[in-house]
């Protein structure tokens, strides 16, 4: 699968985001080696805690299928913001420990798209080395 078809794919899932207070909806697909695909989108709630995020929920759900961090072949996350949406801080972390080293993420608004690493996105990072 190629760079954009992924990216369409994830904007599919952009399409059931519930995000009645930010108004800002994110899409996320997870592509695995064989070929799978895992679908996100961000899930907002009043106690804005609770929310999750899109990539995160893509993540959760190929992980909750049995995906292992060695099938997972890119990423996927989209919105329709005026500038490309990156991963938060909370999700950052989440796919440092969960995302396979060097795996590409691709962000895109629609307009433009750019392609990261983890170790771009998240440089001198916290993971499960660093716990004692």
């Amino acid at each position: 699968m190629t760079r954009e078809e992924l990216i369409r794919e994830a904007f599919e899932a952009l399409k059931n985001s519930y995000s009645p207070y930010s108004h800002y909806p994110v899409g996320a697909c997870l592509l695995t080696k064989d070929g799978r695909k895992f679908y996100g989108a961000n899930i907002e709630n009043a106690s804005f805690g609770l929310t999750n995020c899109a990539e995160r929920s893509a993540v959760f759900s190929a992980y909750s299928n049995g995906v292992k961090k060695s099938d997972i072949e890119a990423l996927a996350i989209v919105s329709i913001g005026v500038k490309i949406a990156a991963p938060c801080g909370a999700c950052r972390q989440v796919l440092n420990e969960l995302l396979p080293s060097g795996c590409p993420i691709h962000l895109s608004n629609g307009k433009e798209t750019v392609t990261k690493t983890m170790e771009e996105l998240l440089p001198m990072s916290f993971g499960p080395e660093d716990v004692l």
